[in-house]
């Protein structure tokens, strides 16, 4: 029974979520990146290092789509392996400041009082410090690396977590199924885990959602000023700072990384709007 209720609540969802295009349209294309990234030595028409001084700064052409960049490699193919890398620092950041913002946030909205008012205050003091320039410092602090980038966007995003976790939790703690389970002698961690989690995750995949576009912009941003994905690997803030030095002559070397950043940004808020709508019950037809 309560598989098919969950299952009826997916449907309902997805029901929706497809009345609105642009959400859907949106979906669409981060699966296509998704599957992009996946298969990108399939894809590919060159190895992403593969250079060739002599054809360097090429035009578009049949053998290089969009040309070359100024040490002769593919931009096409190395827009695609860039993919990679993008979306790692998109999903895998988001996870870890989701994780980590879930669990902050239920504690002190379950528990509330002191809990509450020192997980807040000390998230006040967190949130003193721009996201990005408390990545920049803990990106240079761990050293220039996917890896590291990750890791210092996964902890900047956490506030925003679990401020959002915490206002679901305290909306779900005085549910009756809650005090059914206390009235069971249900343990703490097992009401959070099994009733209130469950139940105050909505919110929070809108913004997972919305925090994956804002990730890949803010990862790309790393890369740019040389504290994420360190060359010869590409990725699309990398790119865009490898064109540099050549924008005035060939501006498309630096404009296609851009289209591709601001098309996974908009189609990660597209879609996160269309969630938001799908699951607020007040928007319901």
């Amino acid at each position: 029974m309560k598989k098919k209720r969950k299952q009826s609540r997916l449907r309902e969802i997805w029901h929706q979520l497809k009345k609105n295009k642009m959400a859907v349209v949106s979906l669409v294309v981060l699966i296509v990146l998704v599957l992009i990234a996946i298969f990108a030595p399939l894809l590919a028409p060159y190895s992403y290092s593969e250079q060739n001084v002599l054809n360097a700064n090429a035009s578009p052409s049949a053998e290089h789509l969009l040309g070359t960049d100024d040490l002769g490699r593919d931009i096409l193919s190395r827009l695609i392996y860039g993919t990679r890398q993008s979306l790692q620092m998109g999903i895998f950041s988001v996870a870890i400041g989701a994780v980590i913002g879930i669990i902050v946030g239920s504690i002190s909205g379950y528990f509330g009082s002191w809990v509450d008012n020192l997980c807040m205050r000390l998230l006040d003091i967190y949130q003193a410090i721009p996201m990005f320039l408390l990545c920049v410092a803990l990106a240079a602090i761990l050293g220039p690396s996917l890896r590291n980038a990750i890791i210092a966007l996964g902890l900047g995003v956490v506030p925003g977590f679990a401020r959002i976790m915490r206002a679901s939790v305290m909306t779900v703690r005085e549910k009756e199924y809650i005090e059914a389970a206390k009235s069971i002698n249900c343990g703490t961690g097992r009401i959070i885990i099994k009733h209130i989690i469950p139940n105050a995750i909505g919110p929070m995949i809108v913004q997972i959602t919305m925090g994956v576009g804002s990730c890949i912009l803010s990862g790309a941003a790393l890369s740019f000023i040389g504290l994420g994905v360190q060359p010869p690997i590409p990725e699309w803030g990398t790119m865009i700072s490898e064109a540099r030095s050549v924008m005035r002559q060939y501006p498309t070397q630096a404009l296609y990384p851009g289209i591709c950043v601001m098309i996974s940004v908009l189609a990660c808020n597209l879609l996160g709007d269309g969630l938001r709508d799908a699951l607020d019950p007040r928007l319901k037809n």
